[in-house]
């Protein structure tokens, strides 16, 4: 029990961790991670395919992030290597399950951890473009609360949604994007 607690408090973090990129661009109240998981699993439980399995979608977004409560939100502007980035992600989803004794649930997590990481089921890839859609709907929210622009979000995903369901819901965000802006500049 000891240990399932120390996870729960560890975890936390992701709560209390605001997203690097937000702070970077010094947005006023910047999302936490856990925000941005949470609206991921949202829209993973509104993704309507027949070929994927829904139920593992709205898990693996619920997890890819876990190990951000350990290892912080590193962006790829943080000089970390991706391997290294994956080693201190991977340690702490291990050290995870060992908290939690090999528990199914806790290797449930690990498991849909690793098959995000590996990109290589219909299920995380479709996770990976809510991953970048994600990112992208703050942007543009940051964008209207903030007065910014946000180029760099924008710039970093286009043409890279592969999910039909995805690349619709992205283009209407650029169109109300493009309207935003051309509203702001008239």
């Amino acid at each position: 029990m000891a240990n399932v607690l120390r996870f729960l408090h560890t975890i936390e973090n992701l709560k209390r961790t605001k997203r690097t990129g937000w702070v970077d661009n010094n947005v006023k109240q910047p999302e936490s991670i856990a925000d941005h998981m949470h609206r991921m699993s949202v829209m993973a439980l509104l993704i309507d395919d027949p070929a994927l399995q829904r139920d593992k979608c709205i898990k693996m977004a619920m997890v890819h992030d876990l190990a951000e409560a350990v290892v912080g939100d590193i962006t790829p502007h943080a000089g970390v290597s991706k391997e290294d980035k994956y080693k201190r992600e991977h340690d702490a989803m291990l050290q995870f399950k060992e908290w939690l004794g090999d528990a199914p649930g806790a290797i449930e997590m690990v498991d849909l951890w690793l098959e995000y990481e590996q990109c290589k089921t219909p299920e995380a890839l479709l996770v990976k473009d809510l991953d970048k859609f994600e990112m992208i709907v703050q942007a543009l929210e940051y964008e209207k609360s903030d007065g910014k622009v946000l180029q760099s979000f924008f710039d970093s995903t286009q043409g890279k949604f592969q999910h039909p369901t995805v690349k619709a819901w992205a283009e209407a965000l650029y169109d109300e994007r493009r309207a935003l802006h051309a509203k702001s500049s008239s």
